[in-house]
């Protein structure tokens, strides 16, 4: 039985489609096979909101990696791609978060898997709940559409569009 590993992508700086493109395929070629994505949404910024509109994206892998080998491989995609460490929660180039891998439940210093901030940001769940609705929360024993219904966060969080130019 295969791991569902869910992570979470996002950019706010530069060519924000063009990043999570490239954090996919980087993902795919050094951290594990990706197998479904969510579509792109555009939000509002959480935790720090003078900056640009994020776009976000979750999507699944299988990886033979551990929790902390995936974590590690995904830093590097991240400074690979031109991430530098500022602000928290301040505008980024690219960012990378494990969601879920598996029912795995860790809380160590530098790694909390489920990630704390899932029931908190519509952000996550929007694009989580596409492509993961049944998924069950290993702590909190609830599919990933409940979580959405009882989210609290109001942030706007909508479907990307591109525009042809």
């Amino acid at each position: 039985m295969r791991n569902e590993i869910y992570l979470l992508l996002g950019s706010n700086l530069d060519d924000r489609e063009k990043n999570l493109l490239l954090a996919i395929k980087k993902i795919n070629e050094q951290a594990g096979n990706v197998l479904s994505v969510s579509s792109l949404y555009i939000t509002q910024p959480w935790g720090v909101s003078d900056q640009p509109e994020f776009l976000n994206q979750v999507i699944e892998i299988e990886s033979d990696y551990s929790a902390r080998q995936l974590l590690q491989k995904l830093l590097l995609i991240e400074l690979e791609i031109g991430r530098k460490k500022t602000t928290r929660w301040g505008p980024r180039k690219i960012d990378i978060d494990i969601l879920f891998y598996g029912n795995t439940i860790l809380a160590e210093r530098d790694l909390a898997i489920p990630h704390p901030g899932i029931t908190d940001r519509r952000f996550t769940l929007v694009p989580l709940c596409e492509i993961a609705s049944k998924f069950m929360h290993p702590q909190l024993n609830k599919k990933c559409e409940q979580l959405l219904r009882e989210c609290t966060d109001l942030l706007q969080v909508k479907l990307y569009v591109p525009t042809d130019s």
